[in-house]
């Protein structure tokens, strides 16, 4: 059975951290690029973060402001997503997207054709 599991989420204050986790079974991440997405109450999901399959490529939206990094560790067949300086707009369900194949971040990634998690809720508040 092929899935992906987030965890780490949880509520935080403004100005504080968290790390995303998204664990893969079933199949390789290091065959796949790796997204962050989220959603937000009353609006539609986004794109957070993109990680290419092996050229390193990576793409971050606007929003994150250098906040955010993206990373995967292949021997836990493991995807990250560093949150720092977390704001009360940040607060959404974070969900992990797997495509497998040889992707670059710079091109469209079919994220939506292959693997997605069930996510996990981040909540920023004081």
């Amino acid at each position: 059975q092929l899935r992906l599991v987030e965890s780490g989420g949880g509520l935080v204050q403004p100005g504080g951290s968290l790390r995303l986790s998204c664990a893969a079974s079933g199949f390789t991440l290091d065959t796949s690029a790796i997204g962050w997405f989220r959603r937000a109450p009353g609006k539609e999901r986004e794109g957070v973060s993109c990680l290419g399959t092996r050229d390193g490529s990576t793409r971050y939206a606007d929003f994150v402001k250098g906040r955010f990094t993206i990373s995967r560790d292949n021997t836990k067949n493991t995807a990250y997503l560093q949150m720092n300086s977390l704001e009360p707009e940040d607060t959404a369900v974070y969900y992990c997207a797997a495509a497998r194949g040889d992707y670059s971040c710079a091109g469209y990634v079919p994220f939506e054709d292959d693997y997605w998690g069930q996510g996990t809720q981040v909540t920023v508040s004081s």
